[in-house]
């Protein structure tokens, strides 16, 4: 039960020089917005290469392409980091790119794909994974970062838990920076349970100031940028 709320009220809004409780929501006009000015009319392609320079300061290896050789830079990217179990999203996106069908002819590899229905299961195979496969909804370019929507077939541990990530980023997908960021997830429908940003692998400099990179999550971090989609 609310008691006394509109006394309250038009006390606060007394004290505001109203005359009168308002009757609806007032919109906020701000007289400076300065968030949205950073790299306001920066291109896509100028944004990608904003991207690449970000991903030399947080030890992220990137390969922008087209999607025609997508298969053979996943392929090389998983042969470089050793092959090995493999845990992928259950991502239409991923279908459509057909990392499963590029990963199955592979040798040395075995191959998982996130199941709720297995529920805490995958938790076990996705932390004896050497590889995990992610697709970036949204990238920011200023700080090298990606934004995943975790949902049901989209496990958040396969992103941090096996010991080397690749993240699949469409060119079409990087915005400027946070702000944008921040206004994408007020117009989603659904905010998902959990929204990681992940900006490469880890970098740790608390003891003695030593930079390591890796200590928590993935040791190393490739983002596969697609300029056609």
């Amino acid at each position: 039960m609310i008691t006394n709320r509109e006394s309250f009220l038009a006390t606060i809004s007394q004290r505001l020089g109203r005359n009168a409780i308002p009757a609806e929501k007032l919109e906020r006009k701000w007289q400076y917005s300065p968030q949205y000015e950073v790299l306001k009319d920066t291109t896509q392609d100028e944004l990608v290469e904003i991207l690449m320079e970000q991903c030399k300061n947080i030890h992220t290896d990137i390969a922008v392409i087209s999607s025609e050789h997508f298969s053979e830079t996943l392929r090389a990217t998983i042969e470089k980091y050793g092959s090995g179990s493999i845990m992928q999203w259950a991502d239409e996106r991923l279908q459509t790119l057909h990392v499963s069908e590029t990963i199955e002819q592979l040798d040395n590899t075995t191959l998982h794909t996130w199941n709720p229905a297995i529920h805490q299961d995958n938790i076990t195979i996705v932390e004896q994974a050497n590889i995990g496969i992610t697709y970036s909804d949204l990238t920011l370019a200023e700080s090298g970062t990606v934004v995943l929507l975790s949902a049901a077939h989209k496990g958040r541990t396969v992103s941090f838990l096996p010991t080397n990530s690749i993240i699949v980023i469409p060119k079409s997908t990087i915005v400027p920076r946070l702000t944008q960021a921040a206004q994408f997830l007020r117009e989603q429908d659904h905010t998902p349970s959990c929204i990681n940003f992940i900006t490469g692998p880890s970098n740790s400099a608390d003891i003695e100031m030593n930079l390591v990179v890796g200590v928590h999550g993935p040791v190393r971090v490739t983002y596969i940028v697609i300029e056609d989609i």
